[in-house]
């Protein structure tokens, strides 16, 4: 077999540079430290080396080279992280290190179990990862191959009928079935035979051909002109502060750029006004109805003054405080809060808070632990490290202007192809995504989250715009175009007319992640009946 021929040391030494070659096609193939855009055809080779490494190794090696695969890619693919959080650069490499010594196995017996085939079986078992590592407690999104192609947009829209996952399939192939190739290449002494000379793999490059062939004619077919639709001038305000940092002395500054930026963009007669996340700190609900706290509260009281004399609504991220007990007063006889705060939108308009949408997905460990009593050592520790929990929403909010229906997806949730449809199936004509990534002071970070903003306007056929506080501000087309974009890490404004576009209902937004069910079934389905029919063939007589 491929490798033995090697010591054990010159093995290992080789199947880490092959996954190193891996890791770091994987890495620039999306935006990163290289390049802010990304270099997307790297990402149709990115996986070819592990093949190779699963083909030269056991189970157990598998699992130890999968550790180190998983860990390795995502603490460089999302080394920005470490600004994030003290924990969060060790938590993301660490979780991945963990699925990848699930994953590597399944690749392997996907190899061992069809001999012929299981390159294509394989495909099928990293669409499931892809697809599996999204759900739960733990989802989380960046790093799906499929996002990579957020500007090759015929391609991308393929995601309209099948998520991005069906973008994920068409990339992963060509890894796969070079690398089977190349095995096969290599094993066949002498070489009668060139293995793309076999009639099997002809069929195989052929049908894959032909399938992409009717993708990109679709995504072609879906470039749409929209003109005609009913224009919506929003004015989005990136003030290129963290207000998180520098308590009262912030939020005072914060509030400040906001207003002046404000009024510069009115001028520019827009309908909506849009702050993003968390732009105003201070509770405006809690500190408009308790005076806990006299500074916070004359914070508020400016912003409030300002927003009575506007003429236009104003949409408004906002940790949104409410008493825990509605019966009890804010504040015990103890000094202790009566308060539960959610990661909140407001819209603002005539002098009140219209409507609000609390965050509905909770960024793990450092915005929501539901695991407080079963694991308390945990939960102290991310306390000690100064985290803040805020409580889960529970509604598909839909804000209405009279004119235009919208919802506002908060920061990390827009990278869950699930709640864009959530809202859109709720009502919602464009998706208003707001969020703070200043934190990160990396145009990659930024990059790497709009570019799977892209994929929830392609996936809904929606215009989607992002107000965000460092970048990336921007207005999204429902054919996956970006039409305008402000600088990132810049103070200023961006007043643009972006479609209200309600046309059909995609297949993606009536049917959701039923791709990524059966990939999954699929995989499972394979693995289990390859397993069952070789146990059959070597039993015992």
């Amino acid at each position: 077999m491929l490798g033995h021929t090697q010591s054990p040391r010159r093995r290992f030494l080789v199947d880490l540079a092959l996954l190193g070659a891996s890791v770091i096609l994987f890495v620039l193939a999306f935006p990163s430290f290289l390049s802010a855009w990304g270099f997307p055809p790297l990402a149709f080779i990115a996986f070819l080396p592990i093949p190779l490494v699963i083909r030269r190794n056991g189970y157990l090696a598998a699992a130890l080279l999968g550790m180190l695969y998983g860990y390795a890619s995502y603490a460089l693919f999302n080394y920005w992280l470490a600004k994030f959080h003290p924990l969060a650069h060790i938590i993301v490499p660490v979780v991945y290190g963990a699925f990848f010594v699930l994953l590597f196995p399944l690749l392997k017996g996907a190899d061992d179990l069809f001999p012929k085939s299981g390159h294509l079986v394989q495909i099928v078992v990293w669409l499931t990862y892809e697809y599996v590592r999204t759900l739960g407690f733990l989802g989380y999104s960046y790093g799906t191959i499929g996002y990579s192609q957020y500007l090759f947009l015929p391609l991308a829209r393929f995601a309209s009928l099948t998520g991005v996952l069906g973008v994920s399939a068409i990339v992963a192939f060509p890894s796969f079935y070079l690398g089977r190739l190349l095995l096969e290449m290599v094993e066949r002494a002498p070489i009668r035979a060139l293995p793309f000379e076999s009639p099997r793999r002809k069929f195989e490059l052929v049908g894959y051909l032909v399938l992409v062939a009717g993708v990109l004619t679709y995504g072609f077919s879906r470039q749409t002109e929209f003109s005609d639709e009913t224009q919506w001038r929003v004015a989005l305000v990136q003030q290129n502060v963290d207000p998180w940092k520098g308590g009262d002395r912030a939020y005072q500054r914060s509030l400040e750029i906001h207003t002046e930026l404000s009024e510069q963009a009115e001028v520019e007669d827009p309908d909506i006004v849009i702050w993003s996340e968390t732009a105003f700190v201070p509770s405006i609900s809690w500190h408009t109805r308790f005076r806990t706290d006299s500074s916070r509260f004359e914070i508020v009281r400016r912003l409030t003054q300002f927003l009575d004399g506007r003429s236009v609504p104003y949409v408004i991220g906002n940790g949104d405080g409410q008493l825990a007990d509605p019966a009890q007063p804010p504040i015990d006889g103890g000094g202790r809060w009566n308060r539960t705060d959610y990661n909140a939108v407001l819209m603002y308009e005539h002098g009140q808070i219209i409507d609000t949408y609390r965050k509905l997905h909770l960024v793990p460990f450092t915005e929501y632990f539901p695991f407080k009593e079963q694991l308390p050592r945990i939960y102290r520790w991310l306390e000690a490290a100064d985290t803040h929990f805020w409580e889960k929403g529970n509604t598909y909010t839909v804000f209405d202007t009279g004119d235009v229906t919208f919802s506002t997806p908060i920061c990390y949730e827009d990278t869950f192809g699930y709640i864009s449809r959530g809202f859109v199936r709720a009502g919602a004509a464009v998706i208003v995504n707001i969020t703070n990534d200043s934190w990160s002071s990396s145009v990659a970070a930024e990059m790497q989250h709009m570019a799977m903003s892209v994929f929830r306007a392609l996936e809904n056929e929606r215009t989607l715009v992002r107000s965000t506080n460092g970048g990336i501000t921007c207005t999204i087309e429902p054919d996956g175009q970006i039409t305008n974009i402000i600088e990132p890490f810049t103070e200023g404004y961006l007043v643009a007319d972006v479609p209200v576009y309600e046309g059909t209902r995609t297949l993606y937004t009536r049917l959701g992640d039923w791709f990524g069910i059966f990939v999954s079934f699929s995989a499972l389905i394979l693995l289990l009946g390859g397993s069952l029919y070789r146990w059959w063939r070597h039993r015992p007589n």
